[in-house]
């Protein structure tokens, strides 16, 4: 699945990840807020997740 959350700022598209992650293993996560690398490395810790970068803008989220 793609989560298109470009032009979104912090916190939403964290927020719209969490919810989608529980209907899909893995998301590709698109969103250009310059706080959404911090964001997800913190989320991911917190919940266990693992995430990758895959281009600008563009993350790699798979549920564990």
């Amino acid at each position: 699945m793609e989560l298109n959350c470009l032009g979104m700022r912090c916190p939403l598209p964290i927020i719209n990840l969490a919810r989608a992650i529980k209907h899909d293993s893995e998301i590709i996560l698109l969103s250009d807020d310059p706080a959404t690398l911090a964001d997800l490395s913190a989320w991911s810790r917190m919940t266990g997740h693992s995430f990758e970068i895959i281009g600008p803008d563009k993350y790699l989220v798979k549920r564990l």
